[in-house]
């Protein structure tokens, strides 16, 4: 699979915010995850009024969701973050759980969307991701 981020120089840097403004990639399958929470496999919610941690577990499930699919972090082209009652501070926590998902790879396109609720009410945000392999 290529997979190439899209950060123009003719444009704000990304990065540094966790998303590459698009990716272009040439993939013989798709993985389309559904979005991920903070349960654990018992239903527990990881992180209960915790942001960031909702966000780890969230990035954990994804993890083993892509690994089971025979993907990883780097085969990643899309993401959609939903965060409940979106605030600025938000950011840092959910800025350090993405970057620690990534690691050393360039981050994917991703739009983050502030939402009222989500499935429960413990949730506080939901990730979703789009995947390529060969």
């Amino acid at each position: 699979m290529k997979r190439e981020p899209i950060n123009p120089d003719t444009l704000y840097g990304s990065v540094q915010y966790g998303f590459s403004h698009a990716v272009k990639s040439r993939g013989t399958t798709t993985i389309h995850c559904a979005g991920q929470v903070a349960w654990d496999k018992d239903y527990n919610v990881v992180g209960a009024g915790d942001i960031g941690a909702q966000a780890r577990q969230a990035f954990a499930n994804l993890k083993t969701v892509l690994a089971a699919a025979g993907a990883g972090v780097a085969d990643v082209v899309c993401m959609r973050t939903y965060v409940v009652n979106h605030k600025p501070e938000y950011l840092e926590p959910v800025g350090a759980a993405i970057a620690e998902f990534y690691g050393a790879v360039t981050p994917a396109a991703n739009t983050w969307i502030g939402v009222q609720s989500l499935a429960l009410p413990e949730f506080l945000i939901e990730i979703e991701v789009t995947a390529e392999i060969d």
